[in-house]
């Protein structure tokens, strides 16, 4: 007798049932959270080891390049095949690329190896989310989010700890202490693996349906060169020739994606009539908008925490607490009332207006700002962002079938995932073009001050004195240039002599917020037309089973085809 496959329940799963699922997805998140803050705080470190600090943004690069293209094609194929296969899958990529990230030579292998780890990460936060969709009705979905919140938050606390010990450590049992930051992640994905393999036990019926790998090929030939330039133009020149053919390879990608995807109708990887739907379409142009800000922010704040106050990476970190308090406090604030309520579309509208507001007040914060107002920012910009992410995640999964709900939060993961990469490399294209003459004008500024005066007399600094003789007879950019090279030695100057350059630093930094804060104000107007559409009372999970049923009767019913 043929085996059967487990029977689909016809209610919703109850509340043990999900607890257990839940356990190994959390696993699989907590994997990719972690590792994202270990790697950005012990980057420096291991780029000085392995001789190439010049190269080091190729690391990330990498990542998030893999990462961005496969998140819609895991989305699709677990909508086709089911999400445990693809979940493991994810898990045993990452844990393959950690590996090899450890044994890394160069950053240049090690930029290969990281875009290894990418093509992993890209499946383990968008399935995470696809399930949770399939298995929670979304007026339920509150009372668990918790649970993937205290992820977040002990990764990001955890993160910067464990990544400046290890980057700390000459060596560790014999293997230099950055190679941990990597191979730290092997026992937490094994253990992962083996939860999941434990837990997700979920009936999936196969859909019938092709592989759209011409779309993923072309979306892969269009993003790959736009996120390069994107991420190197600032060093390449934005009108030099490598960019030229990056702006162009990646127009004819995009077109022809565009192109393929038309022709593949439902059967796409990012189906065009999904952005149709007028919550997913607004909620996919807000999603960008609001990773540009969200990535911009988060990548600006570390380094004025580091290189204005004065913070090591570790510390850096733990203060940023404050904004992963207010995301947490966001999300759980907004579920709760959501549950109760059943209405979403306020939390977005709010949070995309404090995140406006925020970013234009962190615009006004200056070098000598006291830490506790800026953390009183950070609550703010961590509130608005709390009250976005499960609202708008659950407003798309909630505006689609059943059937559609991974390629749909694939599709919001992606759109975020773009906006994030755009972010970060503009925002930081802006700070670093622009702190240089900032720096200028303030040592131009302070020069005439009896205070810089006396420190530039005081025997101690000397050395100091000579290198900005030098460089005013050379043109006056050396000293301020020369903070972008290695800002490491502000920590050792003179306070008297170190606060123009802060100074300097932090009005480049004005500027980064103040572009941020525009382009939130755009997302706010966006977020306006979200609409709203009544929360399903049941699971994705049961509602496709109801389908499948549906379709099995019909197909008994049907009259058996007639032969030739």
């Amino acid at each position: 007798m043929a085996a059967t496959a487990p029977a689909r329940p016809d209610g919703p799963l109850t509340h043990r049932q999900i607890v257990t699922i839940l356990i190994g997805l959390m696993m699989g998140m907590f994997l990719a959270a972690l590792d994202q803050t270990i790697v950005a705080t012990a980057i420096r470190t291991i780029a000085d080891d392995l001789k190439g600090l010049d190269q080091q943004a190729w690391a990330t690069t990498a990542y998030l390049i893999t990462s961005t293209i496969v998140t819609p094609l895991y989305g699709k194929l677990s909508d086709i095949y089911g999400r445990k296969k693809f979940f493991s899958t994810a898990i045993t990529i990452f844990i393959v690329g950690s590996v090899l990230c450890t044994l890394s030579q160069s950053m240049l292998q090690l930029a290969f190896y990281r875009a290894v780890q990418g093509l992993g990460a890209g499946g383990l936060f968008s399935l995470a989310l696809a399930i949770i969709g399939d298995i929670v009705p979304p007026r339920e979905r509150a009372k668990y989010q918790g649970y993937f919140l205290a992820v977040f938050g002990t990764s990001s606390v955890l993160g910067p700890v464990i990544g400046g010990f290890f980057a700390g450590q000459s060596s560790l049992l014999g293997i230099d202490g950055w190679r941990w930051v990597f191979l730290v992640n092997v026992p937490i994905g094994i253990a992962a693996l083996l939860v999941v393999s434990r837990t997700l036990h979920l009936h999936h019926t196969r859909l019938d349906h092709r592989i759209d790998w011409w779309g993923a090929a072309t979306l892969t030939l269009g993003l790959v060169p736009l996120l390069l330039v994107a991420e190197q133009g600032r060093d390449w020149g934005w009108g030099s020739g490598r960019s030229i053919a990056c702006y162009v390879i990646g127009g004819v990608g995009v077109i022809a994606f565009l192109l393929v995807e038309r022709a593949m109708k439902d059967e796409a990887l990012l189906p065009l009539t999904l952005f149709q739907n007028r919550t997913v379409g607004v909620a996919s142009a807000a999603s960008v908008l609001i990773g540009m800000a969200m990535f911009g922010g988060l990548a600006s704040l570390p380094l004025y925490l580091q290189i204005v106050k004065g913070a090591s990476p570790t510390k850096a970190g733990l203060l940023l607490l404050p904004l992963t308090l207010g995301i947490m406090f966001g999300s759980i604030l907004s579920g709760q009332i959501i549950s109760r309520t059943g209405k979403y579309r306020l939390f977005p509208i709010v949070g995309s207006a404090l995140l406006a507001v925020a970013l234009f007040v962190f615009h006004f914060v200056k070098a000598d700002t006291p830490l506790w107002q800026t953390m009183i920012v950070m609550v703010f910009f961590g509130l608005g962002l709390g009250f976005n992410f499960q609202p708008l995640t659950l407003a798309v999964q909630n505006a689609v079938s059943p059937r559609l709900i991974g390629v749909a939060t694939s599709s919001a993961t992606f759109t975020r995932q773009i906006g994030g990469t755009l972010g970060t490399a503009v925002f930081l294209s802006i700070l670093f073009s622009t702190v240089p003459d900032k720096i200028a004008t303030a040592l131009q500024k302070a020069q005439g001050t009896s205070e810089f005066k006396a420190a530039l007399a005081d025997p101690a600094n000397a050395e100091f004195a000579k290198s900005m003789a030098a460089s005013q007879q050379a043109g006056g950019g050396g000293a301020a240039g020369g903070v972008l090279k290695d800002s490491s030695f502000l920590n050792q100057l003179d306070p008297r002599l170190a606060k123009p350059f802060l100074e300097g630093f932090s009005q480049a930094m004005d500027t980064v917020f103040l572009v941020g804060g525009s382009v939130m104000v755009i997302g706010f107007l966006v977020m306006l037309f979200l609409p709203h559409v009544e929360l399903r009372g049941g699971s994705a999970y049961s509602e496709r089973g109801a389908e499948d049923r549906a379709d099995e009767a019909a197909a008994a019913a049907a009259p058996p085809a007639v032969g030739h």
